[in-house]
């Protein structure tokens, strides 16, 4: 196996890994933020809506998607380039990824304002799905190249 064979066969571990490192960043990002907010209203005697907790499992989807990828280039034919599929790993799995850390921050910014308002929650999970589908619109578009 030759040195450009080698590296386009880790193209598909690049997609899964900056896939659930954003995912990783994502959550880390919505969590902290969850839980500041039942602080919040747990010291003004209000309920703690249980509902944040969807802001923080919204970026664990993207990485499904950068696994979905990793599928699509290991199962890639043989005349594919192998810097085609390293870049494809690496760029799709860097999008992914920076997607899923913004739909975190922005869950963040979601759970505050639904802990605060203790309405809007329709409103901010649109925001969420908006920004996951970047994720999905790369991971698609992506696949489509692998044919």
């Amino acid at each position: 196996m030759s040195i450009l064979e080698s590296l386009g066969n880790s193209g598909y571990v690049l997609a899964l890994c900056f896939a659930a490192c954003g995912s990783a960043y994502g959550t880390g990002a919505a969590g902290m933020a969850v839980l500041g907010a039942w602080k919040k209203c747990f010291l003004q005697n209000k309920n703690a809506p249980f509902t944040l907790v969807a802001f923080v499992g919204a970026p664990l989807s993207q990485t499904i998607y950068g696994m979905i990828l990793m599928n699509a280039i290991k199962g890639a034919p043989e005349t594919i380039d192998p810097l085609a599929k390293f870049t494809i790993g690496l760029m799709g799995g860097l999008a992914m990824g920076l997607s899923s850390w913004l739909q975190g921050k922005a869950g963040a910014m979601a759970s505050d304002a639904l802990a605060e308002a203790e309405k809007g929650f329709g409103n901010y999970i649109m925001v969420l799905g908006i920004i996951e589908t970047v994720a999905l619109f790369v991971m698609v578009f992506l696949m489509t190249t692998l044919r």
